[in-house]
């Protein structure tokens, strides 16, 4: 059984649908059972994801003294993860409002609080990297120190640093540059996400770059066989909102490429698990179980 340490974001999400973008301002408006609350945030999106797959997870997080850090902590034990190394270093928990409309675009809205300015103990993080070969650390502030503490270690480090426009983003830069594994979308890219793979694999030393390319499926670049190529997207079932579509993609090519160490069979797997996940509204939603997963590869497979 895979042992990953995970360094990201908790928060609480609440989703809400609408008519269609932009919104139209109406005083009040009735979506029954069109807004829900769930925990969420990316650190606990992959934390949840890879657990339903299977492996053992270590995540690394802060809440807050809260209310919402109550829920957090319930959740964290309905759906078996540990919160040995979450701790409630601030006043708030983080929260998030996102909207969807009926094709499944979302608009994201975030709210961090304190999270920013939080360090997250040295000795704590040692403790949870203990027994771990592969760290998946998420560009939130404080992760930043583990970033070459988990390479000193000698372990994987992957990192997802999203929608980025500029290789040289100030904020992005030292995620990037640590990452073996990097993933990031296509959603401000100034270039072909082609071009946008080869020059992310000159600059910084990832062995695998993936690019999310929403509706049109993902791009990999595996620079061992000196291969770039796109693999489309598939359809599972209905799409109620694509919010956590690539968390889940991330996710499940991790659990795979660590696993089996093919990124080619990691990304089509993970391709049909990010699509069977956005027929959920919620971020951390929608996760299939390693044999559901290989189930429903096999039927797609066999539709094709």
């Amino acid at each position: 059984m895979t042992r990953i340490l995970i360094s990201g974001l908790i928060n609480i999400e609440t989703t809400l649908r609408v008519d269609g973008f932009p919104v139209e301002y109406a005083p009040v408006r009735y979506p029954f059972f069109g807004v829900n609350s769930t925990v969420s945030g990316v650190g606990y999106n992959i934390a949840k994801a890879l657990t339903t797959l299977g492996d053992t997870v270590r995540l690394v997080s802060i809440i807050g003294e809260d209310a919402a850090g109550t829920l957090a902590r319930q959740a964290l034990a309905a759906d078996g993860i540990s919160g040995e190394f979450v701790i409630p270093g601030m006043v708030h928990t983080a929260q998030s409002v996102i909207l969807y409309d009926p094709e499944g675009r979302r608009q994201i809205h975030v709210d961090l609080k304190e999270v920013q300015g939080q360090v997250y103990p040295d000795a704590l993080f040692e403790r949870a990297a203990q027994g771990c070969d592969l760290a998946v650390l998420c560009n939130i502030n404080y992760s930043r120190p583990f970033l070459r503490r988990a390479r000193e270690r000698g372990m994987t480090v992957a990192t997802d640093v999203h929608a980025i426009s500029d290789l040289d983003d100030s904020y992005n830069r030292e995620f990037m540059a640590a990452a073996d594994i990097l993933f990031m979308s296509d959603e401000r890219l100034p270039c072909p996400p082609e071009e946008r793979a080869r020059r992310a694999m000159s600059r910084y030393g990832a062995e695998i770059v993936v690019i999310g390319l929403g509706a049109a499926g993902a791009l990999l670049a595996v620079r061992s066989d000196n291969s770039v190529e796109r693999i489309p997207a598939v359809r599972t079932r209905h799409v109620v909102s694509t919010i956590g579509a690539g968390d889940a993609l991330f996710s499940c090519f991790i659990h795979f490429y660590h696993k089996i160490r093919d990124p080619y069979e990691a990304i089509r797997k993970a391709m049909v698990f990010a699509a069977h996940k956005i027929g959920k509204s919620g971020a951390a939603e929608g996760f299939l179980t390693e044999p559901e997963l290989d189930r429903l590869c096999q039927g797609t497979r066999t539709r094709r």
